[in-house]
């Protein structure tokens, strides 16, 4: 008998088509990009800190009005503080100052090869930029009040100027190579150096002008390095790991804000009103300017050759 090639090939093609199935290929369908940022309770509570802000600002110019100018420097210095802190949350509440961190997470598959998802974060710059000018001025407050050296004063603004930079680069830093906790480590050691001068030699300078001024650093000192020291811990979980949504992170910073810069100002201003041994002497020049006594004298050996 004689057989078609052709028939039998189709007829034993068929007939193993029908004995045997193919399991569909599994696939994954990309996910598609996660953007982490505020809500209206976030956006809402900026608006209030910016309030808060603009009013202690009108309030501490109030109060360096009632006092003469000679005694005006912790009045203005505060009032710098809460004025750059408004300038910041308008900044913020507006929609401006805000940057996005992009980065990369590892999602793993049965069968088939992980893939990433990609995140990105708001990061709020303007917040960085007002630490980078209000923490000194505040150090500047403490520094004067404890009478602390020029050169301990240098070093504190300085340390603390380090670790607000690298924070706001450990924000943006990337997190596949380490960078981003590097930076926070650099910043966490800043910080131990602002903290070792203002309990070491500021705890010391103050004591030495007496027991109401050693009191009073050793308070409002206190206060303000227990609100230091939980910025960080805030960063951690907010920016660092991420475990912080943007609006509870909003809401954070905006407590600590407060605490430190509007309530600081207050009791520094109002305590400093009873106590006599706070004052700063500056001599004329910060009230009269440089007269014939406060002018610098240049070439005195060359007046006489």
């Amino acid at each position: 008998m004689i057989v078609d090639p052709v028939e039998a090939f189709a007829t034993h093609t068929s007939s193993l088509l029908a004995s045997s199935s193919v399991a569909p290929i599994p696939t994954v369908v990309p996910s598609l990009p996660e953007y982490e940022s505020a809500t209206d309770t976030g956006n809402r509570t900026l608006w209030v800190v910016f309030v808060v802000m603009t009013v202690a600002t009108i309030v501490f110019s109030g109060l360096a009005w009632n006092v003469p100018t000679s005694k005006r420097l912790y009045h203005i210095l505060t009032t710098f503080i809460v004025s750059f802190a408004a300038l910041s949350y308008f900044a913020m509440a507006s929609g401006h100052g805000i940057g996005w961190h992009h980065t990369k997470e590892e999602q793993h598959h049965k069968h088939v090869p992980s893939t990433e998802h990609d995140i990105y974060r708001q990061v709020y710059w303007a917040r960085y930029v007002d630490w980078t000018v209000t923490t000194p001025l505040l150090l500047l407050d403490l520094a004067l009040l404890a009478g602390l050296p020029g050169a301990n004063i240098l070093i504190a603004i300085v340390a603390d100027i380090i670790m607000v930079l690298t924070g706001l680069f450990a924000s943006f830093g990337s997190e596949q190579t380490a960078q981003k906790w590097g930076w926070y480590a650099i910043a966490c050691i800043a910080y131990l150096v602002v903290i070792w001068q203002l309990v070491v030699h500021g705890r010391n300078a103050a004591s030495a002008k007496g027991g109401k001024v050693g009191n009073f650093f050793a308070a409002i000192g206190g206060f303000t390095l227990i609100i230091w020291t939980v910025y960080p811990i805030v960063w951690g979980i907010a920016d660092g790991s991420r475990n912080m949504n943007v609006d509870q992170e909003i809401i954070a910073y905006a407590v600590l804000d407060i605490l430190a810069k509007p309530v600081f100002g207050a009791w520094l201003l109002f305590t400093h009103q009873s106590i006599p041994e706070t004052n700063v002497d500056l001599g004329g020049f910060w009230s009269e300017g440089l007269g014939q006594q406060g002018a610098i004298r240049v070439g005195d050996d060359d007046e006489g050759a």
